[in-house]
């Protein structure tokens, strides 16, 4: 087992606090018309963000100091500086690199999304740098363009095939990187990730996580976030 993963990066504990920090009723979602309320989600758009907590996150806003915490630890683990350069695969409204170009003003940064309602909502002095873009299809960038690859909560919303194409882009253009996705440990999180998903296509535990970052030659970090 040691050697299956050994060019793999490591568990990188992130996000988990912030994830956690949500209260979620899961019984309720599932009950409350959730067929509807996934067809709402899947367009990516207002209802998704700002809309119905039933949609999605019920509105997705900025707040200060939210996202502090973990651009910092993103910037001391991987090293950045002012002239490292950053992209965010599935930005959404782009709050992350928005606090990571506070700390670094010279950081540069690039995020793309599906959604139009995400980048057109995004912080102003961030937009420019944010444009729309399926993390499908290939990244139109060159090899090595960015000296860190991130994405949160993006990846478990493609299928399989399209999954898996992404993290081999993330690879090409990323000389280190970093993923996280929706897991689950026991059958308890997979009913709880099953009633509260509206978007993910891809439902794995920790294993097949891993089976497939080995199958994409996927070699950053990564991180999987469980609902408990």
């Amino acid at each position: 087992m040691v050697d299956t993963f050994r060019k793999m990066g490591k568990f990188f504990n992130l996000i988990t606090s912030l994830h956690q920090s949500t209260k979620r009723n899961y019984l309720e979602r599932m009950i409350n018309e959730k067929v509807k309320c996934m067809k709402k989600a899947r367009k990516f758009e207002y209802d998704y963000w700002d809309g119905k907590r039933s949609y999605g996150y019920g509105g997705y806003k900025y707040i200060p100091g939210r996202w502090t915490k973990v651009a910092k630890k993103m910037i001391k683990k991987y090293r950045l500086n002012n002239n490292s350069s950053v992209l965010d695969v599935g930005c959404g409204k782009g709050f992350l690199l928005f606090e990571m170009k506070n700390i670094l003003p010279g950081l540069r940064v690039s995020g793309f999304d599906v959604s139009r309602h995400g980048i057109k909502n995004s912080k102003k002095e961030i937009k420019k740098h944010l444009f729309l873009h399926d993390a499908a299809k290939k990244f139109p960038f060159k090899s090595n363009s960015f000296d860190l690859v991130m994405t949160f909560a993006c990846l478990h919303n493609l299928k399989l095939p399209n999954l898996i194409y992404s993290l081999k882009e993330i690879e090409r253009v990323g000389k280190k990187k970093y993923v996280m996705v929706e897991g689950y440990r026991n059958e308890k999180e997979l009913f709880n990730l099953q009633c509260w998903a509206l978007t993910a296509e891809s439902f794995y535990d920790d294993s097949e996580w891993k089976w497939i970052f080995k199958h994409s030659k996927y070699t950053g970090d990564y991180e999987f976030i469980y609902f408990e």
